[in-house]
């Protein structure tokens, strides 16, 4: 972990603002896009870069925002690594949003954001919160080999539970599915009805399937190397350096998915799910004389 003083800590525009705290990341997920080499680290993935002026920052753009909208956290970096532990930057952060009449978006694996439930749930009563939770397996086992470092998938169902209680609206992230690996039927069915139980909003998928490029295929077929041997080839074969690789079961459970969803009433289509994240109710938005 090293430290460093930002320029600026929101990105994007209109209602659509995000912001990363942190860059990198420690829990280790074999498939991870963030290694990908567009993305230009200078230093180590694992060695977390700390953004520790990002409250500051946060705060003077709030200021000068004429028009209330929803704050994304978590596309790129989970906001909740362990060193969120002990610096609580996610956390000052939510406090700033809540105090300046925003919504708050936040993309997470970890359940260390049941520590700032009561935040969340301040914030959604003032302007809206939405959790989104990332499942890829319901096996544990190899829930621990995707993602080594983070709870699992038994445990982040929990925390979407927990969110329900409160009211909270959440989303599921279902990607990505690896092919030969877990783009099954009974894995997909297993989650989505745990989604459907915990009454998530909406359900993300691009596909059924992964992608990989460079600096992401080289970690991602290592570690396929230590725990799949001979899938890498099977890989090789079947896509080469394709930055798109859907599952060869994709259609199938993209069928699976879609009849779920409708079924009960859940958010499927990527696009829906993105204007429910990013629209922040008309009450709560504050134009300005300015924007008219």
């Amino acid at each position: 972990m090293h430290f460093t003083e930002a320029k600026g800590i929101l990105h994007g525009s209109g209602g659509r603002l995000g912001m990363n705290i942190y860059r990198g990341c420690s829990h280790g997920c074999i498939y991870c896009d963030s290694r990908s080499k567009c993305y230009q680290f200078t230093h180590p993935f694992e060695d977390i870069e700390v953004k520790r002026n990002a409250p500051e920052l946060l705060e003077k753009e709030l200021k000068a925002k004429r028009r209330k909208s929803m704050i994304g956290t978590g596309s790129m970096s989970d906001p909740y690594m362990h060193c969120e532990e002990q610096l609580g930057l996610t956390r000052r952060c939510l406090e700033i949003i809540l105090q300046y009449g925003f919504g708050a978006a936040i993309q997470t694996k970890s359940d260390r954001i049941l520590r700032d439930i009561d935040l969340l749930d301040e914030i959604n009563r003032s302007a809206k919160c939405v959790v989104q939770m990332t499942l890829t397996t319901y096996d544990d086992e190899l829930c621990r080999i995707l993602e080594p470092n983070v709870c699992n998938t038994k445990r982040r169902i929990e925390v979407l539970e927990e969110m329900q209680k409160r009211g909270i609206p959440t989303v599921v992230w279902l990607t990505p599915i690896l092919p030969f690996i877990n783009d099954t039927e009974e894995n997909v069915r297993s989650i989505l009805e745990e989604c459907v139980r915990v009454g998530v909003k909406g359900v993300i998928d691009f596909g059924m399937g992964m992608t990989l490029r460079e600096g992401d295929r080289e970690y991602y077929y290592a570690a396929l190397d230590r725990h799949f041997p001979g899938l890498k080839q099977r890989y090789i074969e079947r896509y080469g350096n394709a930055y798109e690789l859907p599952s060869p079961n994709a259609a199938a459970l993209q069928r699976i998915f879609r009849k779920i969803c409708e079924e009960n009433g859940i958010l499927s289509d990527p696009d829906e799910c993105f204007r429910f994240l990013y629209e922040l109710p008309e009450c709560f938005r504050q134009i300005s004389l300015f924007d008219l």
